[in-house]
């Protein structure tokens, strides 16, 4: 990897800060092997409605199968 600056003159320091910064964030992104999935959010997650049992058969279960809030 080429880092060049090409505006201002930085103080080693300041290099040393914005290199730390890119190998952090380049490091990160090698955690996950490309092609793996996405860690799923909560929302999307199909067992959150499904926490209740299903209403039973009979003359009243379409007024109880709406959507729980």
């Amino acid at each position: 990897m080429t880092i060049k600056v090409v505006r201002g003159n930085p103080t080693p320091e300041e290099l040393a800060a914005a290199l730390a910064v890119v190998r952090a964030r380049a490091a990160a992104a090698a955690e996950t092997p490309p092609g793996a999935p996405e860690p799923r959010d909560g929302w999307s997650d199909p067992s959150r409605i499904a926490t209740r049992r299903l209403p039973q058969p009979g003359p009243t279960t379409w007024a109880r199968s709406y959507w729980p809030s």
